[in-house]
């Protein structure tokens, strides 16, 4: 089978709840298609580099994908119907990534920087 990355962008005003809600959602809609999502990372709400739709940041969520084609066409069209969504992108890929993605452990990071700094005060 075939193994895609798909990363969308939900509105900034939306709540955790309801960006776990999407993709769920996305999860529903692969595996109804005969496929089935390995991965699911929310990276959060990010600053986006240009405004999208008056939204001036945005909650990213990562989904880990096997499946055929067809699925990929599906998932895109749903996204295009859905009002919370404001991008996404979809890669097909030789290999998924083990472990957290290159965001979950930049994150990590970024923590572990801020402890000792916060220790001091």
């Amino acid at each position: 089978m075939a193994q895609y990355e798909h990363v969308f962008l939900a509105r900034q005003d939306l709540s955790q709840a309801q960006v776990d809600a999407l993709a769920a959602g996305a999860t529903e809609i692969v595996e109804g298609m005969g496929g089935k999502v390995t991965k699911t990372e929310t990276w959060g709400l990010k600053g986006l580099a240009y405004k999208i739709d008056r939204n001036r940041k945005a909650h990213y969520v990562l989904l880990n994908i096997e499946g055929p084609g067809k699925l990929v066409a599906e998932l895109e069209r749903q996204n295009r119907i859905n009002e919370d969504i404001i991008r996404w992108l979809t890669i097909a890929v030789d290999e998924l990534e083990e472990g957290p993605s290159v965001m979950m452990r930049k994150n990590d990071r970024e923590r572990k920087r801020r402890d000792p700094r916060e220790e001091r005060f």
